[in-house]
């Protein structure tokens, strides 16, 4: 009899263990499904940047002392601009590398001048460990669809001369690209006739909403073509960029179909403020871990 209990025993232990590992094998199966949905999730950057832009002043008159109190409000990543003394506020570009590097920042973009300095241009940007090149303005004047077929001409072939050099060409739009002619969109136009893998796009999402347009409108009818983003909420009234949460950028809203336009970094810019630019990136940074 005992040998008996103890066999149906090992029995139903084994049944048991096999129903429980079955069990977990599809809890487990079900679970790797979702693998990739997470992935995608997270692997869009939240290591926010800021334009320099934003703290223009400051960069120019102390930009070492600047920069310490970027990294001080969290931030990873910095995007340049042109300034009165070059697009590295007076510093060499292995310079700006090497001070980022010490303060766990990183120089990843920067905007910049389509014109006869390009060539130089680009060596700088190799040496300061930049990744993108972004053109900050149209290289030649005229609201026609004509002009805007020959500007991604040339974009197209800067793009070719910058991804020679390891580095990746773009652009940044502003309010006046979504006007049109004959029912053209002049940001369209440049969107249709730009190569994905020679120009990459950054969405200044503030311009965009002041334009009258949707932003995800273009990242449903451009998937993926946006791996830069200026995160810029503006105030309507007197078209102004603001503190987040005080204009009419819903960021919220952004920040969840994000993965649509296949963004990979984002730049904190204002332009304005209600106070001073710390302050007011002090507000945005918090704005950003609260929602």
């Amino acid at each position: 009899m005992g040998q008996s209990i103890s066999q149906t025993t090992i029995r139903t232990n084994t049944m048991n263990t096999r129903r429980n590992f079955i069990k977990k094998s599809s809890i487990f199966s079900a679970a790797t499904l979702l693998i990739p949905q997470i992935s995608l999730a997270t692997s869009i950057t939240d290591n926010y940047g800021v334009q320099l832009y934003s703290l223009r002043d400051s960069m120019l008159s102390n930009p070492k002392k600047t920069l310490e109190e970027i990294a001080s409000l969290g931030f990873k990543e910095i995007e340049s601009a042109g300034s009165a003394k070059g697009y590295y506020y007076g510093l060499a570009p292995s310079e700006m590398a090497k001070t980022c590097k010490d303060l766990g920042l990183k120089i990843t973009s920067g905007h910049v001048r389509l014109d006869q300095k390009f060539d130089q241009t680009m060596e700088d940007a190799v040496t300061s460990g930049q990744e993108y090149l972004i053109c900050s303005s149209l290289p030649t004047n005229g609201q026609t669809v004509d002009n805007y077929k020959k500007v991604a001409d040339q974009f197209n072939i800067a793009g070719e001369a910058c991804k020679k050099m390891g580095l990746k060409f773009g652009y940044h739009n502003h309010e006046y690209e979504f006007e049109s002619e004959d029912g053209e969109i002049f940001y369209d136009v440049l969107m249709d006739n730009t190569h994905a893998d020679l120009v990459h796009m950054e969405l200044d999402l503030g311009w965009v909403v002041v334009a009258g347009k949707e932003p995800l409108h273009y990242f449903k009818k451009y998937p993926g073509r946006f791996p830069l983003w200026h995160l810029k909420d503006m105030n309507i009234n007197n078209k102004e960029s603001t503190e987040f949460g005080k204009g009419i950028l819903d960021i919220e809203l952004m920040l969840k179909n994000k993965h649509l336009s296949g963004v990979k970094h984002i730049y904190i810019e204002q332009e304005e403020y209600a106070n001073t630019a710390f302050e007011s990136m002090r507000h945005n940074m918090n704005y950003l871990k609260n929602i």
